[in-house]
């Protein structure tokens, strides 16, 4: 899908990946980006440094009647919601130790969110004939996150309803992509990325990319229609590992756990 002329909301946009990309978006010609995040004012800050064709908007993603607000106003303002980016999210390490709620939290913010976009604007997309979703979940959604399980838990979940959305509209006109990178310049990862953290140090390891690279990738997906975006080229490689021989692949994880807890 081309973005000239397109009405786009981006999430999570105060900051980091979606800021890039909501910069990104409008470059490529978009008519109108709304700016959106949890803090409404980042969300501003970014909106003004994109100037006339964008604006913004508070929004906490967790909240589904608070996405069909926010979907309903910019169609009401500058037309058809053309591209909706599911990109807001955040950190938290732990497993067992976290309390359910914890997990439920961040199932919320990276999985359910995106559904709730998807219930949002995909029947209007599809009264039109077409449109395009693109979530932002990590290269944990395809391998794992070592220190934080819910982390894990809910990017695999949002790949997999990216794979769901996919394989059930595809037919009917409505792009799908899902972005899974590792380590990206952005709050989530911190200023002191590859000593902070086993997952900071886990991320980092292949390099640590721009927002702005990340960005323009997920651009050229959409452009090209391209399901899974990959700005590191070596997650497909641990990925390929991980589907042909999971024991290994298993046993490899809880090597690289050692080495990175310094057992």
């Amino acid at each position: 899908m081309e973005l000239k002329d397109k009405v786009a909301i981006v999430t999570g946009a105060g900051s980091g990946i979606g800021r890039a990309l909501a910069a990104g978006i409008a470059r490529a010609g978009a008519r109108f980006v709304v700016c959106t995040d949890l803090d409404g004012a980042t969300a501003g800050e970014t909106a003004r440094m994109i100037g006339a064709v964008a604006g913004a908007a508070a929004l906490d993603v967790a909240d589904e009647a608070a996405i069909e607000r926010i979907v309903a106003d910019t169609e009401s303002r500058h037309g058809a919601v053309d591209l909706f980016v599911s990109n807001a999210g955040y950190g938290r390490r732990g497993g067992l130790d976290l309390p359910t709620s914890e997990w439920q939290k961040m199932m919320n913010v990276h999985a359910f969110a995106h559904l709730s976009a998807a219930r949002a604007v995909i029947p209007g997309m599809l009264a039109r004939g077409g449109g395009y979703l693109l979530s932002t979940a990590s290269a944990a959604g395809l391998l794992t996150q070592i220190d934080s399980g819910p982390y894990a838990l809910s990017k695999h979940a949002a790949v997999a309803l990216a794979e769901w959305l996919a394989i059930n509209y595809g037919d009917q006109g409505i792009g799908v992509s899902v972005l899974c990178p590792q380590a990206v310049r952005t709050n989530i990862l911190g200023p002191r990325a590859a000593s902070a953290s086993p997952s900071a140090r886990q991320a980092a390891g292949d390099g640590i990319l721009e927002p702005e690279t990340v960005a323009d990738a997920c651009i050229d997906a959409i452009r090209n229609e391209r399901f899974l975006v990959l700005p590191h080229p070596e997650v497909a490689t641990y990925f390929l590992r991980k589907a042909t021989d999971y024991d290994r692949w298993l046993s490899g994880m809880r090597r690289f756990r050692r080495k990175l807890s310094g057992g």
